[in-house]
C-alpha cells in the first residue's frame, strides 16, 4: 500500500494511491472516506507530519570509517525540525553560508501509533510506513558548531518521499543514491550497526514517539559534495525514487 499527502486549496489530507487516483483516508488508522480524487488539482506533499524528526548518525560502519569517527556502543541520536522537510521533486537552494554541502540518503519511516518503552519484538509494528529520505548536511558547519542545529536542520534539509510503503521488510532493503545519474552510495540496511527496530525500542526508552513522527535510520558510506545543478536522487528497494534538485546559492 503507497500512503501519500497531499493538498487542494487550503486542505491537507492523507491518502492512498490507487492506480491513476487517490482514496482520502483518516491518519493514521487508514479509513476511507469520501469520493476518490484524481492527480489533476492535487498537489503531492512530504508523506509526514512530524512533533519530531529523529536521526541516527554513524549507524553503518564503513560511513563511520570514511569520516574518521569512532564506532558508538549506543545509537547517536539528533533532530532536525519540521521545517527540513520537503517534498521530492521540490528544489533545494544550495545554501549561502555553507562551503561544504553533502548528501546522504538513507531509509525514513513514519510511526503510526505511540511508542514508549516498547519491546524491541513489538517495536516495528509502531510503524505506518517507508519511505526514502536525504539527510543534507552543511559539513563544514558540523563540524564547527556546537550542536547539528544548523548543520542539519536548516530549510529544505530533508526531502523525504515521495510516498509511505507499508509493504517493505527493512532488515536488509538496498539504499542508493545517484548524484547526475552516477551511484555513489549503495549498501543494504542489514549492514546497520542498530537495525530499525532496536532504533525504535532505544528511543521509546526515554522518548515518546507520536504518530505521525518520523525516524531517519543512518546513510550507507559513499557520501560527498553537492554543487548547485546537481540532481540527486534516492532509491529504496520496494519503495521508490526520491529525487532533489540543488538550486542556487541562496
Amino acid at each position: 500500500m503507497k500512503i501519500v499527502r497531499y493538498q487542494i486549496e487550503d486542505s491537507i489530507n492523507w491518502g492512498i494511491l490507487e492506480d491513476e487516483s487517490i482514496q482520502p483516508v483518516t491518519f493514521p488508522n487508514l479509513e476511507p472516506h469520501g469520493a476518490k480524487l484524481s492527480f489533476s488539482g492535487v498537489k503531492l506533499l512530504a508523506p509526514a507530519n512530524p512533533s519530531k524528526i529523529v536521526c541516527v548518525g554513524r549507524n553503518y560502519v564503513a560511513h563511520i570509517e570514511e569520516l574518521g569517527n569512532k564506532l558508538l556502543s549506543e545509537p547517536g541520536l539528533f533532530f532536525k525540525a519540521a521545517n527540513a522537510l520537503t517534498f521530492s521533486g521540490d528544489t533545494v537552494p544550495y545554501p549561502s553560508w555553507t562551503e561544504s554541502f553533502h548528501f546522504e540518503g538513507e531509509l525514513g519511516l513514519v510511526m503510526k501509533s505511540r511508542a514508549s518503552k516498547v519491546s524491541y519484538e513489538d517495536a516495528l509494528s509502531h510503524v505506518l510506513g517507508w519511505t526514502c529520505a536525504l539527510d543534507l548536511t552543511a559539513r563544514d558547519k558540523q563540524k564547527t558548531d556546537l550542536q547539528w542545529f544548523r548543520a542539519k536542520g536548516a530549510d529544505k534539509f530533508l526531502p523525504f518521499g515521495p510516498h509511505l510503503e507499508t509493504n517493505l521488510k527493512p532488515q536488509k532493503t538496498r539504499v542508493q543514491t545517484r548524484v547526475n545519474g552516477v551511484t555513489r552510495q549503495e549498501g543494504t540496511t542489514d549492514k546497520m550497526i542498530f537495525d530499525v527496530a532496536f532504533v525504535i525500542h532505544y528511543v521509546s526508552q526515554f522518548m515518546t514517539l507520536e504518530p505521525g513522527d518520523v525516524v531517519i535510520t543512518g546513510t550507507p558510506e559513499g557520501v560527498g559534495e553537492l554543487h548547485v545543478g546537481d540532481l540527486v536522487e534516492v532509491e529504496v528497494a520496494g519503495i521508490g525514487i526520491l529525487k532533489a534538485q540543488i538550486g542556487e546559492k541562496a
